[in-house]
C-alpha cells in the first residue's frame, strides 16, 4: 500500500485516482500518521453493452488478413 501526503492528495487528486487499480488501496498521511484510505472501487458493470458499436463507423485496412512476413516461415 502506497502513501500520499495531504497536501500532494490535495494537488494531484485525479492522477491518483486515475493512477489505481480496482481495489488498489492508497493511504493520506499528515505529518507521517494516516489520516484517510483511499480505494478504488470495483467497476460494477462492464463499460460496455452488446450492440453499442452497431452504428459506428470503423476503418479496416485492406490488408488486414494478409499474411505477416514475420510469420512466413512457420506457414511454410
Amino acid at each position: 500500500m502506497a502513501n500520499v501526503d495531504l497536501n500532494d492528495a490535495k494537488a494531484h487528486l485525479p492522477e491518483i485516482i486515475s493512477g489505481l487499480n480496482p481495489g488498489e488501496q492508497v493511504a493520506i498521511v499528515k505529518n507521517g500518521a494516516p489520516i484517510a484510505m483511499l480505494i478504488r472501487n470495483r467497476p460494477k458493470q462492464w463499460p460496455c453493452s452488446a450492440g453499442s458499436a452497431k452504428d459506428t463507423r470503423h476503418w479496416m485496412a485492406p490488408d488486414f488478413d494478409a499474411p505477416l512476413e514475420d510469420f512466413r516461415e512457420y506457414a511454410e
